[in-house]
């Protein structure tokens, strides 16, 4: 079987409005064209996977049980609108964690590569022909480090990273986008060259 290529995303700031931490079920907000952007990548065949770091969980902020109930919310709100995830990659760890199950320095938590290649192991991805999509320098990095090609948006802490964070880094993004919208339409320019 050959692999093919997917789409990363990160999930605060990117698919949803960027809260801090999501510490109830009515703080998760869909950001405007996410799920069309997830469709336009669906309806292509792309594979479409969410890779988040969860420390809320590590600092005991919310159970596990909140955020597999945002996650359906996700999937519901992704589905009204014809979209879906292929996969989705969490990283509860921290290490600092008070929550001792999740208190270790693993190797999943971004710019750590764990979520991205236990992802591509799982889906049959080819993770130097797939996109990292983020409004973080982390997931940048993340993307960098295993090969893809990683593109920073301006919804979340984009704006910020961009402008502070950035300058300041050897690594830079591919493309910086308006929002996830821009960065599908960029990714599926990128895949028809």
């Amino acid at each position: 079987m050959t692999q093919q290529p997917a789409v990363f995303l990160d999930r605060d700031g990117t698919i949803n409005e960027q809260m801090g931490y999501i510490n109830h079920i009515s703080r998760f907000i869909l950001l405007p064209g996410a799920a069309q952007a997830i469709r336009i990548l669906n309806e292509q065949h792309i594979p479409v996977v969410v890779v988040t770091n969860q420390s809320g969980l590590a600092r005991g902020y919310f159970p596990s049980s909140l955020l597999d109930e945002v996650h359906a919310r996700m999937e519901r709100e992704l589905a009204a609108e014809g979209a879906h995830i292929d996969g989705l990659y969490i990283c509860p760890h921290h290490p600092e964690a008070k929550e001792e199950q999740f208190r270790k320095d693993c190797n999943c938590r971004k710019p750590k590569t764990g979520l991205l290649e236990q992802a591509a192991a799982d889906l049959g991805l080819d993770l130097g022909r797939s996109f990292m999509v983020g409004d973080r320098w982390s997931d940048l990095k993340c993307g960098d480090r295993v090969g893809a090609t990683s593109i920073l948006v301006l919804t979340g802490y984009g704006r910020g990273d961009l402008e502070y964070i950035g300058p300041q880094q050897e690594m830079q993004p591919a493309t910086v986008a308006e929002d996830l919208p821009a960065a599908a339409g960029w990714i599926l320019e990128q895949l028809k060259g």
